[in-house]
C-alpha cells in the first residue's frame, strides 16, 4: 500500500530503552501508513539490551518502523551497516578525501509539499564517538554545510526539516543561522529543554528521550504545527511485531536475574551518579594504589534502584562497557592540572577525581579507556577491571573479585 504522508514524527536518544518497548512499537506502527518517522540519533546503546543483543533489536526496530536516520554518538558504527546507510541522512560529516559519508538529504512529499529532510551532526557529539570509530572521519560546521545543500537544492523544495544531533541550546543558534529551516527537530542534550521555540520563523522541538515520547510536526495554513506528546500507555503490540517482542522478552528475562541486594545508603532510591563514582574513585585510589584517578561522571548512567540490584540494573548505570586502564598524560599537561581537567571537562561534562587536591606532579593517571583513548594520548596497561565491576562491589554486598568478568 502507497503511503501518503500528513505528518513528520521523530524520536530522540532512545539508547536502547526497551524494557517499557510496547507503547513506541504499538504506536509508530499505527502512525507509519500516514506519517514519515523518523530519528534525531543514539538509538543505539545505553542498556543491557543493546548490550546483550548487540544492536540486533535496535535495528529491527529501525528497519521495520522507521524512514530516516541522524546518525549519533551512540552506535556510529552500526549506521555504516548497509540496510541503516540506506536510511541515514548527515550534511556535514564526511570522510579524509572529503566525501560525504552518508546521503545529504531526502526529499519526499508530506501534505502536499515537497519536503527536504536532512541532518547534522554538532562538534561536541561528534568528538563523543571513540577515537578508533571515527578514524578518517570528519566534521564541517553545521550552518555552512546546511546552507550550501540549501543552495543546492532550494528549487526542488517547498520546505526543510532538520534533524539534529547536536544539543538543544546549539540548534537555537543552529535556527539563528539557518532561517530557511522550517523546524529542527533537536536532540542529544538530555536536557529539561522540549520546545518548542520559535527562532524567527524557525521551530525547534525536541521529543522525549529513551522511548518515552516523540516530536511531531504538519502542515498547517501556510507554515507546520509542532508538538511534543508521550506515546499512549498500552501493554499490548500488534500481531506484525510478535516476532520483535519475543526477542525483546527474552533480553528482558535475562536482565531481571540478580546480582545481590543492594547497600542500604544506595537501595529504594535514585542513583546518585557522582556520589557513587566518588566512592569508586577512593577506593580505586587507596585499593588500587594509583597516583591519581579521573572519571567522567557521564560514564553512569542515573538509574531507580530497589532492594535488589539487577543485571539490567548494573547495565543500564554502566551501558558502555568501560575498561579502567593506566595511562601517562601527555607532557604538556604534567604539571598543569587544572588545564588537563578543563579540556576533559570541555569534551565529556563533569569529573570525578582521587585525591583532591592531586599531587603535585601527575605522570600517569587510572581512568577508562574510553577517556584514555580519546583523550589523554591511549592507554599504558589495563587495570584488570571494568568500570561496571567497581560499581557492583559497590552498591551490592557480594564480593567482586579483579578480573572477575561479571558480565561485561
Amino acid at each position: 500500500m502507497s503511503r501518503q504522508f500528513r505528518q513528520v514524527i521523530a524520536t530522540t536518544d532512545v539508547h536502547s530503552a526497551f524494557d517499557s518497548a510496547a507503547p513506541m512499537l504499538t504506536y509508530l506502527h499505527a502512525a507509519r501508513p500516514e506519517s514519515l518517522i523518523v530519528d534525531c540519533g543514539d538509538f543505539f546503546e545505553g542498556s543491557g539490551y543493546y548490550h546483550l543483543g548487540k544492536g540486533y533489536i535496535e535495528r529491527e526496530v529501525l528497519t521495520t518502523l522507521y524512514d530516516v536516520l541522524a546518525p549519533g554518538n551512540h552506535g556510529w558504527p552500526h549506521y555504516f551497516e548497509p540496510e541503516l546507510r540506506q536510511m541515514t541522512v548527515c550534511a556535514n560529516t564526511i570522510d579524509d578525501r572529503g566525501e560525504p559519508l552518508f546521503d545529504r538529504v531526502r526529499i519526499t512529499h508530506i501534505g502536499g509539499r515537497r519536503v527536504a529532510v536532512t541532518a547534522v551532526m554538532g562538534l561536541q557529539a561528534f568528538n563523543a564517538i571513540p577515537f578508533e570509530q571515527r578514524a578518517n572521519h570528519q566534521l564541517t560546521e553545521p550552518a555552512q554545510a546546511l546552507r550550501g545543500l540549501m543552495l543546492e537544492h532550494h528549487h526542488r523544495v517547498d520546505t526543510w526539516m532538520v534533524l539534529s544531533h547536536s544539543g538543544f541550546d546549539e540548534d537555537l543558534k543552529l535556527a539563528a543561522a539557518c532561517p530557511f529551516a522550517d523546524v529542527v527537530f533537536a536532540g542529544h542534550c538530555h536536557s529539561d529543554a522540549y520546545g518548542p521555540v520559535h527562532i524567527g520563523d524557525t521551530l525547534v522541538v525536541k521529543g522525549p528521550e529513551l522511548g518515552a515520547g516523540y516530536a511531531a510536526a504538519e502542515p498547517v495554513g501556510s507554515g507546520w504545527a509542532v508538538r511534543t506528546c508521550v506515546f499512549p500507555d498500552t501493554t499490548t503490540t500488534p500481531e506484525v511485531l510478535a516476532p520483535l517482542w519475543a526477542k525483546i522478552s527474552a533480553i528482558k528475562e535475562m536482565l531481571a536475574s540478580g546480582l545481590g541486594v543492594v547497600n542500604a545508603s544506595y537501595s529504594n532510591s535514585l542513583l546518585d551518579r557522582r556520589r557513587l563514582l566518588e566512592e569508586i574513585a577512593g577506593r580505586l585510589h587507596s585499593g588500587l594504589g594509583a597516583d591519581t584517578v579521573i572519571l567522567n561522571e557521564t560514564a553512569l548512567r542515573p538509574v531507580q534502584l530497589g532492594d535488589t540490584l539487577t543485571l539490567g540494573d548494573l547495565l543500564s548505570i554502566e551501558p558502555f562497557g568501560n575498561q579502567l586502564v593506566h595511562a601517562f598524560l601527555p607532557r604538556d599537561h604534567i604539571h598543569s592540572h587544572d588545564e588537563l581537567l578543563a579540556h576533559l571537562t570541555e569534551r565529556v561534562g563533569p569529573l570525578v577525581v582521587a585525591p583532591t587536591p592531586l599531587p603535585p606532579v601527575i605522570r600517569a593517571v587510572l581512568t577508562t579507556d574510553y577517556l584514555a583513548d580519546s583523550y589523554l594520548g591511549g592507554r599504558t596497561h589495563e587495570a584488570g577491571l571494568h568500570l561496571g565491576q567497581a560499581v557492583r562491589h559497590i552498591l551490592t554486598t557480594a564480593p567482586v573479585r579483579v578480573g572477575e568478568e561479571d558480565n561485561q
